[in-house]
């Protein structure tokens, strides 16, 4: 099943570590535990989420909205939420490695696998993530991100008890493969993929910019147990956002009242090859 998350639902979340956040986490976890079969394919986890932080980096992304959003990963990793979330799992750890993705061919890991497991860590992984040069590049491919991610996986030695790739992005899929093709690939692999798509700049048609992209992500990118968008459409709200989205990540929280969108129910209510189309009607290629 896949959620759609509102800003005002996803705090509630991180203010439920202040109390029983091992139960709620539990609880969360248990459908998608069982049904993840990665998982279940090594003997033994020793972090309890491997986490890809796939971010976008194409020009449709304005220099400040790259520095927040680098700056919302760093902050969220070190924040007392997040480190508090990190203790409601078995291990107390987690595996993350964090890329930059612009076009089908065009990805940049800035953070290889590091392990948090605590304050230090947490500090050195969002030292790093703020010293790497910011950077923009041309297209959009989420796919491409989505294939990027798979394989890094299996590169991990760290065997968890989820696999979860976190994709922000403002735009459509308009570059590689279709981005449907992608996701069913590794959801067939157990990976889990949450989405994080930016809204927060006014709607603009000389661009790449499509009506209700996060629709398009709840229908056409994210899946997996639990999976959910976390849609951001006030810059204010840029950090809280990916704060948030982490600590739900990392504890494996479920909201109970979320919206709740079974994957087969119906038709996507956004065409899948939007940006494709775009593309085609203005360049012709």
């Amino acid at each position: 099943m896949r959620w759609c998350v509102s800003i005002g639902a996803v705090l509630v979340a991180g203010a439920m570590l202040g109390g029983d956040a091992a139960s709620v986490a539990a609880t969360g976890m248990k459908s998608g535990l069982s049904q993840n079969r990665l998982a279940q394919t090594k003997p033994e986890p020793v972090v309890d989420v491997e986490l890809v932080l796939a971010v976008d980096v194409s020009y449709s992304m304005d220099m400040d909205e790259l520095a927040i959003q680098r700056e919302g990963y760093a902050q969220a990793i070190v924040s007392k939420e997040f480190l508090a979330a990190l203790k409601t799992g078995p291990n107390g750890k987690i595996a993350v490695t964090y890329f930059e993705w612009a076009a089908a061919n065009d990805q940049k890991i800035v953070i290889p696998w590091r392990v948090i497991d605590g304050p230090e860590s947490a500090d050195a992984v969002a030292a790093e993530i703020m010293k790497a040069p910011i950077r923009r590049a041309s297209r959009t491919s989420i796919s491409g991100a989505i294939n990027f991610a798979m394989p890094l996986f299996e590169e991990n030695a760290l065997h968890g008890l989820r696999r979860v790739v976190d994709i922000s992005g403002d735009g459509p899929n308009n570059n590689g493969g279709p981005v449907t093709i992608a996701r069913d690939a590794a959801l067939e692999k157990g990976i889990i993929i949450n989405g994080l798509p930016i809204m927060a700049k006014e709607l603009s048609y000389s661009t790449m910019d499509i009506e209700n992209l996060d629709w398009y992500y709840e229908d056409c990118v994210i899946g997996g147990p639990g999976s959910f968008v976390v849609p951001i459409k006030e810059r204010d709200k840029f950090k809280e956002a990916i704060r948030t989205k982490l600590v739900m990540e990392v504890a494996g929280i479920q909201l109970p009242y979320a919206k709740i969108i079974p994957a087969a129910a119906r038709e996507p209510r956004v065409n899948c090859m939007v940006g494709e189309k775009i593309w085609q009607d203005r360049w012709g290629r």
